[in-house]
């Protein structure tokens, strides 16, 4: 289909597009890199009469070093994330997460921030920046205010981003040295996960000493695996010992009953999937 008809501003600053925003405020909507967005125009579920392009806003692209945490600007693409050092070297489980997303023209289109603000369950960003307890920035007409990734995700596609605000920085700290592994279940290739999971692990000697799970596609918002976060503490990064701590990765979950499976079906995954990560990310063999 083709989308109704719009207005379009493409802003140079991130003040002029919260001013067009303050301007046409609900018949208005942003766009990133428009994977979402342009799907959602094409069939007619929304028709806003303007359209707010970041595209041409060169300060929310990149990424920097800023101490105790990365800095990546919502605007960067997927595989400019992806492939950067810094991420690879102190944010592993982004990257390996980002190999898992969608297909190459995605990565090359789409945005780090515009997925996450577009805050799709099923995405398969939320998870990892949940489980390395990243913050997003947002800014308003008031300036800006840091979210934790733990209350930015607050229901199915709503975040804490208010209708006058536009998410500009996504903090990552760095976890320098983890293992990490981002396991994801699909019937075909470059599909929505029908559950993923995202785990980094640190480990001293044969003991795992921290470990971070997100789950992906296991509720209306992506989630922390605390439970089996806290059983993995101190364990040798053996099978069984994995296998046993994974056995807690559903508690709390309300995963979704679909055409990809029931919720029973997703429990038993999420179970499987998370030893399947953590022994990954801890070095080991998973079979």
């Amino acid at each position: 289909m083709i989308p109704a008809a719009f207005e379009y501003v493409a802003p140079a600053s991130v003040e002029e597009a919260l001013a067009a925003l303050a301007e046409h405020g609900d018949e208005a909507k942003i766009i990133a890199g428009g994977q979402s967005l342009l799907p959602v125009l094409r069939m007619r579920l929304n028709a806003p009469e303007w359209v707010i392009d970041l595209g041409r806003i060169e300060s929310l692209r990149g990424v920097r070093d800023a101490g105790d945490h990365l800095a990546v600007g919502a605007m960067t693409t997927h595989h400019d994330v992806g492939k950067d050092a810094l991420v690879h070297e102190h944010a592993l489980l982004v990257s390996k997460a980002i190999s898992h997303l969608a297909d190459a023209q995605v990565r090359h289109r789409g945005t780090f921030g515009g997925a996450l603000a577009h805050a799709d369950p099923a995405g398969d960003l939320g998870a990892p920046v949940l489980a390395l307890d990243a913050t997003m920035v947002v800014q308003g007409p008031g300036g800006t205010r840091e979210v934790a990734a733990a209350d930015f995700f607050v229901d199915l596609f709503e975040t804490a981003i208010s209708d006058d605000e536009i998410l500009v920085e996504v903090r990552v700290p760095k976890h320098t040295g983890w293992g990490a592994s981002y396991e994801k279940f699909v019937r075909i290739a470059h599909q929505w996960p029908i559950v993923a999971v995202a785990a980094a692990v640190r480990m001293d000697g044969d003991r795992i000493a921290e470990a971070r799970v997100g789950l992906t596609n296991m509720g209306s918002t992506p989630l922390r695996a605390t439970a089996v976060e806290e059983a993995l503490v101190g364990q040798p990064a053996t099978t069984d010992a994995v296998r046993q701590a994974a056995t807690h990765a559903a508690d709390g979950a309300n995963p979704p009953t679909d055409l990809n499976g029931s919720a029973e079906y997703r429990n038993h995954l999420a179970t499987v999937l998370t030893a399947r990560a953590v022994l990954a990310a801890a070095g080991r063999d998973a079979t």
